[in-house]
């Protein structure tokens, strides 16, 4: 094989294992075409550099979780403490601009999951959304002993709250007092197309966790193949990430978040997504007041999803932003942190505690 055949193949490589995170994860990279140069609160604030107090939680394997805490001494006495559970592929980080809008309101409370972020990697065997939400517990126990809480998921994050209602469900309408589920789903997502023909998607589904798992025995040629084969992705991460066009520093921030996600924790949690099953926990007499926040144009989480949640909870409110994509708390962090400050009006402190 020539010298450029060898490139080629693994700019492919590369292409392929940056579009499955980017339809996981809500993509990395975008066309340089068109972007400009729209100045946003990110210049005045850099995007991943609000920092809180750090703090560790233990989980029930031993993992020691990185977690942050924004505390509001000036917080009105009753206010819910807020606990934000990031996505796949994504980070703490991820919640910069609602962590702007909240914090000196309400106590804040943000983590990196197993294996993402500044926490440690985690057994393959406990790479599951039923692991997350038993890690999502130990956070609520060691981090917020008492209060109320209001808890804020976007995409694995979401799963990831239901996982805890699955196992935990005395607290939900009594510690957690509200939920915000953003572009995410509690069953279904073995149908998802990712705006493909079925026919394809079903091929791609089949393969994927297959070709995942192959990638991750080849670290270093992934790594290389991710910035040789940017090229091949522009296009298609473009679509999977975002409903419209949004500022460079985003892609940018996105794409570090990604890149630091090795393929290896890809290849462990994507099997989970297409095997998940949370919905009948919605289906609880009291389930909190609930935030279902979802984009038109989001091609992992379709709007479907959103909309069958939502019918599961009566009282529920859906949210669904025209021409918005997957990674909604960039894309349209104004939309979010108002839904989310309407939700924290509408809590009332719980009588009890469980």
């Amino acid at each position: 094989m020539s010298d450029s055949a060898v490139k080629r193949a693994v700019g492919l490589i590369g292409a392929t294992a940056g579009v499955l995170a980017a339809g996981t994860a809500a993509g990395v990279l975008t066309q340089r075409k068109g972007l400009g140069r729209r100045r946003t609160a990110a210049a005045k604030v850099p995007l991943g550099s609000v920092r809180g107090i750090p703090r560790t939680v233990i989980t029930g394997d031993g993992l020691s979780l990185y977690a942050e805490v924004d505390e509001s001494p000036t917080a009105a006495p009753g206010r819910a403490t807020v606990v934000f559970v990031h996505g796949y592929a994504l980070n703490l980080d991820c919640w910069h601009f609602q962590r702007l809008a909240l914090r000196g309101e309400h106590r804040l409370v943000l983590y990196d999951q197993r294996s993402h972020g500044r926490s440690p990697r985690s057994q393959p065997e406990h790479c599951t959304i039923d692991a997350l939400g038993e890690d999502l517990g130990q956070v609520v126990e060691q981090l917020v002993p008492e209060g109320p809480v209001v808890l804020v998921g976007h995409s694995m994050g979401g799963m990831t709250i239901l996982a805890l209602a699955q196992l935990h469900p005395e607290w939900f309408g009594r510690r957690v007092v509200g939920v915000a589920l953003v572009s995410t789903s509690a069953d279904g997502m073995g149908d998802v197309t990712f705006g493909l023909p079925r026919g394809m998607a079903r091929v791609l589904n089949d393969v994927s966790p297959s070709m995942l798992l192959a990638l991750a025995r080849v670290p270093k040629l992934v790594e290389r193949g991710r910035r040789m084969g940017s090229g091949y992705a522009f296009a298609i991460t473009q679509r999977l990430a975002f409903g419209g066009r949004v500022p460079r520093e985003y892609v940018h921030f996105t794409d570090q978040m990604l890149s630091a996600t090795p393929v290896d924790v890809l290849a462990c949690f994507y099997p989970e997504f297409a095997r998940l099953d949370k919905a009948q926990v919605l289906l609880a007499e009291d389930w909190p007041p609930t935030t279902i926040i979802c984009g038109s144009r989001d091609l992992f989480t379709p709007v479907r999803l959103s909309r069958r949640m939502a019918e599961a909870v009566p009282s529920s409110r859906l949210v669904e932003i025209a021409d918005a994509g997957h990674l909604l708390m960039l894309e349209r962090s104004e939309q979010v942190n108002e839904e989310i400050s309407a939700l924290l009006r509408t809590v009332e402190l719980p009588s009890s505690s469980p």
